[in-house]
C-alpha cells in the first residue's frame, strides 16, 4: 500500500508500524518491509505498542494530514484518530463488505467457496469493519486460487482501490454508503 501511494504522488508525512519483532533462529528484532521502505525514503516511521497515548495521538494530529490510510495494521485503532485528519481515516478491507467482516476474509471466502471476492474502501469508524463503504472493486477466485495467491491478488487491487477512492474524495466525487445489514457476515 505505502508503495503505491507514493508511486501515485501521494505526500506520505507519517508512517505508523508495529514495534520491531523478533524474528529467525537467534529472534533478533527484525524490521517490517514498511519501515525499511519508509525509511529509505526519509518518511518519518512511529512505532508504538499501542496507539492510545496521548503523545501518539498529538503526534499524529500536529502533522494535520488529509487522510489516515490503514491497511494491515494488526493492532487496534483508536477511535479517538478517526477524526484527526481531514477525510477521517481509511481502511482497506481484503473483501466485498458486510460480507466477511473480521480476521481472515480472505480464508474465509475460499472456505465457504465463494465465487468471488474483492476488496472495499471503508471510512473507519468503531465497530469491526462496520464503516460505511467509499468504493470496492469485485475479482473472480479462480479454481487454483489458495490464500497466498488470492491475497496477492487483492493486495494489489486494494491499492489500485484506494489510489482511486482519495482521488475521488479529492475531487469531492466520493459517496459513502453505509453497510447494509443483510448480508453481514464474520
Amino acid at each position: 500500500m505505502l508503495t503505491g501511494l507514493v508511486s501515485a504522488g501521494h505526500e506520505v508525512v507519517l508512517v505508523l508500524t508495529q514495534p520491531d519483532r523478533p524474528a529467525g533462529r537467534g529472534l533478533h528484532p527484525t524490521t517490517s518491509r514498511v519501515k525499511r521502505f519508509a525509511a529509505a525514503r526519509e518518511i518519518p516511521v512511529l512505532q508504538p505498542p499501542s496507539l492510545r497515548g496521548a503523545a501518539e495521538l498529538e503526534r499524529v494530529r500536529a502533522l494535520r494530514p488529509d487522510a489516515i490510510v490503514v491497511a494491515a495494521y494488526g493492532l487496534i485503532f483508536p477511535p479517538t484518530l478517526f477524526d484527526v485528519a481531514r477525510y477521517g481515516a481509511l481502511n482497506v478491507h481484503a473483501s466485498l463488505l458486510p460480507r466477511w467482516r473480521g480476521a481472515a476474509p480472505i480464508q474465509r471466502a475460499l472456505l465457504a467457496g465463494d465465487a468471488e471476492t474483492g476488496v472495499s474502501i471503508m471510512q473507519m469508524d468503531a465497530g469491526l469493519d462496520t464503516g460505511a463503504v467509499l468504493l470496492q472493486r469485485r475479482i473472480p477466485i479462480a479454481p487454483d486460487d489458495d490464500a497466498g495467491t488470492l491475497h496477492d491478488k487483492l493486495a494489489a487491487l486494494g491499492v489500485e482501490a484506494m489510489v482511486a477512492a482519495l482521488a475521488d474524495i479529492e475531487a469531492g466525487r466520493a459517496r459513502a454508503t453505509p453497510q447494509p445489514e443483510k448480508g453481514v457476515t464474520y
